[in-house]
Parts: structure tokens; sequence; C-alpha cells
């Protein structure tokens, strides 16, 4: 089971799999969370819709009208104990600067490594590791530190054996 991250729609939708050029690829993610192969959290979903509350978009309107069951909320008490643990580590980290531990605590990067943590899934993110920033805390910077594994969307792609 895949969790993704908010850039996995956020470029899809903005670079290379647009709606208008290619709607198989949103029809297929529906389809793989319809079949439990992937989901995203609560949290992500409102990372899509907050920029464009007054002007929607596609996006928005995809994910509230035909996604919106597959973000799955994270109010479950294996997933707090993660996230809990999770924002301990990024608080008491040195390496990262108080503006880095802020951005963190407000945004849902910590909830989404806490769901894949809890859930063992794997999570789906567009960043890159960087063991040499101070500037952001990076999902895979924290998905190695608490054991969780990590794909971009073309690797959990290949590995669902999706083509589109």
């Amino acid at each position: 089971m895949y969790v993704l991250d908010a850039n996995v729609f956020i470029n899809a939708h903005r670079d290379y799999y647009s709606f208008d050029l290619a709607p198989g690829f949103w029809d297929r993610l529906i389809n793989l969370a319809g079949q439990n192969a992937l989901c995203s959290i609560d949290r992500i979903q409102q990372e899509i819709i907050s920029p464009s509350e007054t002007d929607p978009d596609e996006l928005h309107a995809w994910s509230a009208e035909k996604f919106c069951e597959h973000f799955h909320n994270t109010d479950a008490f294996d997933v707090i104990k993660e996230y809990t643990e999770i924002q301990k580590w990024a608080l008491q980290n040195p390496r990262f600067k108080d503006a880095a531990k802020e951005e963190f605590a407000r945004n849902a990067d910590a909830w989404l490594v806490a769901y894949a943590k809890a859930k063992n899934y794997t999570l789906v993110t567009h960043e890159a590791y960087n063991a040499e920033t101070r500037k952001r805390i990076l999902i895979p910077v924290v998905c190695r530190e608490f054991g969780v594994p990590y794909v971009n969307t073309f690797e959990m792609l290949r590995q669902l054996q999706v083509t589109i």
C-alpha cells in the first residue's frame, strides 16, 4: 500500500499528467485506491484544497468529488503516537534551523510519515533525500530516520505495473 504526498497530485496536475492530457492517470489513481493499493491522508487533501478555496481548480474538484473517500483520517492512536515521536525528533534535532522546525510542525509532512509508519505503507513523494539541508525537514530524511520506505510517483507506477 502506498500513501501519497501532496506533490504527487500537484506536480502531476501542473506538469506531466494534466487532466486534459492524461485523464488515464487520474482514472488509474482512483482505480488503484479502490483496490486498496494507494491512498492519501486528510491533511494532504487540506493542502490541495486550501490554496484554491476561493478559486477551485480541476485538482481541487477532482480531490473533492472523485478521490475524497481515499483521503484517510489521521486521528487514530497509532498515527498520533508516531506523529508525536517524529515531532519530538524534529524539535530536538540541532541540525535543523528553527524556521524549518516551525514549518514542519505546521504542514502535513510529519503526519504523512507518521501515517505511513503506523500503517506500514510506502510513502510516495517527489522530494529527494538530502542529508545536508538545514532550511527544510525533508520527507525522505524523516523516512530514513524512522525506517519508512519511500519512492517517487514513477517508481510507484512501475512497482504497481501501471501503464498509461
